[in-house]
């Protein structure tokens, strides 16, 4: 298939495959699924491996990107304009896409998990360093726990990870520390402009107790042995360690009137939803800047759940805000309203799709 410039509406039951659609699309940019499903999971059933492969045509160049998952091995291959990278994450990132799904109210309701996931996955893509980081703590962490479980506990054998993990562990912190800083107040501007004039706010929660200067990484790695000290007594009674950026959280508060409360426990179905969308925003917001070019927008009928006034609000902030290509799925051509209903429309039906 070849898209249209501006975008395209693809209409279709629920059931027809426009989730799988935009799927295949958004594992372009990140070589895993953004419902968190295993590639094993992927594979058409009967089948023994899939393939996904685009052309990429931006303003500086045009490039293809293929990726392969059998089954029986288990081995995914990346091959970039016909050759396999070095390293397969030097292929990530290559389209620039955010997508706004109805799984994404369990970025802000879900477990902290989902958060720290969000966090990684934007992060690695448009920070030069971050990946490798991440990948390095979580190898180092594992190492670590692994001796604690043991119950065999030595101080001497812990120290082998320890400044490593430390080191790592620190540069994780202070990356998402300065995001959530740099975004915060866009954060609030977008959330109150969709839910029509309610405050609400996004603040990181730090794993490693005590004050934090995040403009001093070495101030944090300081705060990060000292927490892992303190609190060595519990690591060898939980047997898993119990500070780092393992156990970093994001925190969404919104003014309910009187007083501000946590958007989890407190939030309307809605708000939650509004959050969720206004964190895709931002995501957005952090392409345009780091590439310096439109993202790539899919929109995974997200408007089904939503009352028309803040389904509007959300279309006219997404008309002001994203130039880009858009990939819109609905149920129905009445959902359609993005870019004044001129998308060109695609049905699906059973897997097929009919431009």
């Amino acid at each position: 298939m070849t898209f249209p410039r501006a975008g395209v509406a693809i209409i279709g039951e629920n059931g027809s495959g426009k989730s799988n659609l935009l799927e295949s699309i958004y594992y372009l940019e990140i070589f895993r699924s953004f419902r968190g499903a295993t590639d094993e999971q992927l594979v058409r059933f009967g089948a023994e491996a899939f393939h996904v492969r685009g052309r990429i045509d931006a303003s500086e160049r045009t490039s293809e990107l293929g990726i392969g998952y059998e089954l029986r091995s288990r081995r995914k291959r990346v091959l970039l304009d016909g050759g396999e990278p070095e390293r397969m994450s030097d292929a990530l990132g290559r389209l620039g896409v955010v997508i706004f799904s109805p799984s994404d109210v369990e970025i802000v309701a879900g477990a902290p998990g989902e958060r720290r996931r969000f966090l990684d996955i934007l992060l690695s893509l448009n920070v030069p360093g971050y990946l490798s980081a991440l990948q390095r703590y979580r190898q180092l962490l594992k190492n670590r726990n692994a001796v604690l479980r043991s119950g065999r506990v030595d101080q001497a054998l812990l120290g082998v990870w320890e400044d490593a993990l430390i080191e790592h562990g620190a540069r994780l912190v202070v990356e998402r520390a300065n995001w959530v800083a740099a975004h915060a107040a866009s954060f609030a501007g977008k959330y109150m402009a969709i839910s029509g004039g309610i405050n609400a706010c996004i603040r990181y929660a730090c794993g490693i107790r005590g004050e934090l200067d995040y403009a001093d990484e070495l101030q944090v790695r300081e705060r990060f042995r000292e927490d892992l000290k303190r609190l060595a007594p519990r690591e060898r009674e939980r047997r898993q360690t119990l500070s780092g950026p393992h156990r970093d959280d994001l925190v969404f508060m919104f003014n309910s009137g009187q007083n501000e409360v946590d958007l989890r426990e407190f939030g309307s179905g809605g708000q939650v939803r509004t959050a969720a969308i206004a964190l895709r925003m931002i995501e957005a917001e952090t392409i345009h800047a780091v590439r310096g070019r439109d993202c790539l927008v899919l929109l995974d009928d997200v408007f089904a759940e939503l009352d028309v006034p803040r389904s509007r609000r959300i279309m006219e902030l997404l008309e002001a805000d994203e130039r880009g290509q858009v990939i819109l799925t609905a149920p129905k051509e009445s959902d359609i309203q993005v870019r004044g209903g001129r998308l060109e429309t695609w049905r699906i039906a059973a897997g097929k799709v009919f431009a």
